[in-house]
Order: C-alpha cells, then sequence, then structure tokens
C-alpha cells in the first residue's frame, strides 16, 4: 500500500505538470523523451486497435490487457528512466483531471 500511494504521490506530480505543458504547448512539438517516437511506433504495433482518445478501463487493468503491457513496458528498461512507474490517465482525452476522468496505470 505505502508504494502504490508514493506512486500516485508522483504520479500525480507528473500529471500537473504534463497537462500544464500540453495545455501551454503544442503536442505535436513536443517530445517528452528522446525516444518518443519509438515509443509511439511500438505503442502503435502493440495496441494497434487502442482507442486513445477515450480510455476503457478493461482495456488498461484487465488480465489480457496486462499481459500486453507488461512486455510493453518491460522493453523500454534501460531506455527510458522511470519506464515503469505509475501514471494517472484522463479517461476522456477532451476534459481535464478530475477524479471522475482519472485512472492509474
Amino acid at each position: 500500500p505505502r508504494v502504490e500511494l508514493a506512486w500516485a504521490m508522483k504520479a500525480h506530480q507528473h500529471a500537473q505538470v504534463y497537462f500544464n505543458l500540453i495545455s501551454s504547448v503544442d503536442p505535436k512539438f513536443l517530445n517528452l523523451t528522446k525516444v518518443d517516437d519509438q515509443i509511439y511506433e511500438e505503442f502503435r504495433k502493440t495496441f494497434q486497435d487502442l482507442k486513445i482518445d477515450v480510455l476503457d478501463p478493461e482495456e488498461l487493468k484487465s488480465e489480457p490487457a496486462k499481459a500486453k503491457w507488461r512486455p510493453f513496458c518491460l522493453s523500454f528498461e534501460g531506455v527510458v528512466e522511470d519506464f515503469n512507474y505509475g501514471t494517472l490517465l484522463r479517461l476522456d482525452s477532451r476534459r481535464e483531471y478530475t477524479e471522475e476522468n482519472t485512472i492509474f496505470g
């Protein structure tokens, strides 16, 4: 429980910074890592049909989803710092971070 709480607190801090960035800079000009293009390419190969504008929690948290997410995240070990940290995601990308619109992944 303490580890999850620490992750959630760190994720909340990251979410605030991230939301400020995407609110002030056009995201198509924003790079968060040196390997953003590689991450996106691998993401689309692995999750071809994942709808990203409005997320379905089952596609993130179910056992079959976890079986796909784990290897995807692990493939960036040693490439991306904090590759395995939890993050806060907005379920509906058009809305702000609120309790109802946020999931921890």
